[in-house]
């Protein structure tokens, strides 16, 4: 299945385009709640049982300046096996002054899936980007199957983050454990040095920026240390969290 799907936010928060195919849906939050709030929600629905082997699913997000968005899944999504790997790819566009929370719940690579994952963002002037990513190894007493990532991150400078991951069935690539959760922050001012705790890390970039990054033998405690890491950003504080810290729903 190929699916397109687009979204664009003017400077006063306002959707100017809306376009879902399924198996993506997006639902902007409505309500009194959503009247009071500073950023735009809009939720990350799976319509259809994806990613399925051949499923190539592309997400268009622009952002005007000076506008604010979070984007937030609302169950976790499976990779399922069917001939041909399957791609999920995410484009964004941030305007000056503008912000993103890009949230998604974890994704599950069952055994024998084939999934690809590509996350592009372009800040301009006093952007901000605050991006998750978790990975889960196979559901519970199951191997997983090939994973890949690329993450790229442009400031009006330059690349920040060019990042690629490569993960197959060994448990190797995760010390033994199951969930990989990373979050690349472009939030105000960046640690002078890195920091780190048990079985997580906040690491400055060179040209601005920071990552964020959890290894979990579970999803709900690699969210906590992934949190965890993020506090110890001093850009960072609770009052923009927002939906940020909501549970995530796994399948068994």
């Amino acid at each position: 299945m190929r699916s397109r799907a687009r979204l664009v936010v003017a400077a006063d928060g306002a959707v100017r385009e809306l376009r879902s195919q399924a198996p993506l849906t997006l639902l902007p939050r409505r309500g009194t709640a959503a009247g009071r709030a500073q950023a735009l929600t809009v939720h990350l629905v799976g319509s259809a049982a994806t990613p399925l082997g051949g499923d190539d699913v592309e997400l268009d997000v622009v952002v005007a300046a000076g506008a604010h968005l979070v984007l937030t899944g609302v169950a976790a999504a499976v990779a399922l096996a069917a001939p041909g790997g399957s791609r999920f790819a995410v484009r964004l566009e941030i305007g000056a002054g503008a912000s993103v929370q890009y949230l998604p719940e974890p994704t599950v690579v069952t055994r024998r899936a084939d999934h690809l994952t590509e996350f592009t963002a372009v800040l301009d002037d006093a952007a901000r980007l605050r991006a998750r990513d978790v990975l889960v190894a196979g559901r519970t007493g199951e191997a997983a199957g090939r994973y890949r990532g690329a993450t790229r991150v442009t400031g009006p400078s330059g690349p920040l983050l060019v990042q690629t991951q490569d993960l197959d069935t060994s448990p190797a690539h995760l010390a033994g454990r199951r969930v990989l959760g990373t979050e690349v922050l472009v939030w105000g001012a960046d640690p002078e040095e890195a920091a780190a705790g048990p079985w997580w890390s906040l690491t400055p970039l060179a040209r601005g920026g920071s990552l964020a990054t959890a290894v979990g033998t579970g999803a709900v405690t690699a969210q906590r240390d992934l949190a965890t890491a993020v506090a110890a950003h001093p850009g960072w504080s609770d009052a923009v969290l927002g939906e940020a810290e909501g549970r995530s729903q796994l399948p068994r």
